[in-house]
This record gives C-alpha cells, structure tokens and sequence, in this order.
C-alpha cells in the first residue's frame, strides 16, 4: 500500500517536471500537441491491438481452450490505454510499452508468473484459493429446500 502511495505521489511529480521542461525546450504549443497526438495514436494502437487479442481469445474458445494469457493480455491493454490518456511523457512511454506487442506478451508472462506463485504458496500453507469459488447445489424441486450440498462434477455415456 504504500508502494501505490509514493507512485500517486512521484509519478506527477515527474510527469510535471518533465511537461516543464519540454515545453521550456520546444515550446507550449508543441508541447501540448505532442501529448495529443501520442494520445490519438495510442488510442488507434489500442483498437488495432485490442481487436487483435479478442480475435485470438475467440479462436482459443473455439478450440475449447481456455484464453488465460489473452485474458490477461486484455487487462495489460486497458492498463496502457489508461497511461495514454494520462497526460505526461512518462505515463505515454508505458502506455506504448504495454500495447506493442513483444513487450506486452512479456508483461503479461510476469503477471502469470506472480498470479502462478501466489496461488502455489497459498497451497503450500495449506490454503485453498479456490475456495472462494465452491458452489453449492441449488434443490431441483421446490420440496426439496434444505437438502442443499456440494456440486459433484462428473462425466458419463450412455451404453444402450
């Protein structure tokens, strides 16, 4: 928590030292400009590149698999929208980073990692993270309130 403190705090403080100093050596005008236009490019990146990924986690789907790294990647793309829309030099070359897409697919393999050993240290100290996520049986008749129980998942064929 207060790793996000100091970031709200240094990041504009950089942001407005920067935009300073730029628009000292170019220029107000141009210095506002160019803030605009990495804002239009960053938002038609974002289009191309969100289509994009949408595009595969479709063709995943199809295929019956499990679009966990487009997932992901989509949150990496929204994350660097935001930035583009941010004003500031700073939060626009992150923004860029997280949209081109050698870089993205490296951001994304970090969050995976850090999702992957979360989940395996909360099962080494005997917690279950999927616990959360238990449903319990819904009664299929009206009469049978109260006899509520686990879902059991299984499969079967029919043999005629």
């Amino acid at each position: 928590m207060r790793f996000l403190f100091l970031l709200f705090i240094i990041v504009p403080v950089i942001e407005i030292t920067l935009l300073i100093n730029v628009g000292q050596a170019i220029g107000a005008w141009y210095t506002v400009g160019l803030v605009l236009l990495s804002a239009f490019v960053g938002v038609n990146m974002l289009r191309y590149q969100g289509l994009s990924t949408l595009g595969r986690a479709q063709q995943r789907m199809n295929e019956g698999q499990i679009p966990g790294s487009e997932m992901i990647e989509g949150i990496v793309l929204a994350v660097g929208g935001a930035l583009l829309l941010t004003p500031g030099f700073v939060t626009d070359v992150i923004g860029f980073l997280c949209l081109i897409p050698f870089t993205r697919k490296r951001f994304t393999k970090l969050v995976m990692s850090r999702f992957t050993m979360v989940a395996m240290s909360q099962q080494q100290n005997g917690e279950n993270p999927e616990t959360p996520f238990v449903h319990r049986a819904r009664p299929l008749h009206p009469q049978d309130k109260g006899q509520e129980g686990d879902v059991i998942d299984g499969d079967f064929r029919r043999e005629d």
